[in-house]
């Protein structure tokens, strides 16, 4: 059975960032998820900032989490600064969360 990017994505759910109280799926973080046919998954990612104190085990936590799911081959982990994480990029849900409104 194939690997879909909805599975991917609830791995992803169960990574979060130890400053924040959001999952980095929610956070924004995450631009980019690739499975290919071989069940070999590539994720493109980011970091709220290249000083981030996280920078090391967040792509690492992810990578052990995908891994979990039956049949992945092979998890990637590519951090980018291009484009650069913004707020905007913060879920609905997680805004609600984070008790950040949108009318401010």
């Amino acid at each position: 059975m194939a690997i879909t990017e909805d599975q991917v994505i609830g791995q992803i759910k169960q990574v979060f960032d130890p400053e924040v109280p959001v999952d980095v799926w929610n956070f924004g973080l995450i631009y980019d998820i690739a499975v290919s046919e071989t069940d070999e998954v590539n994720i493109r990612m980011t970091l709220t900032s290249e000083a981030c104190p996280s920078a090391r085990e967040i792509p690492v936590d992810i990578e052990k989490k995908v891994m979990q799911l039956p049949g992945v081959k092979s998890c990637d982990i590519e951090v980018v600064w291009e484009p650069k994480w913004t707020p905007e990029r913060i879920s609905a849900e997680a805004r609600e969360t984070l008790g950040l409104d949108d009318d401010e």
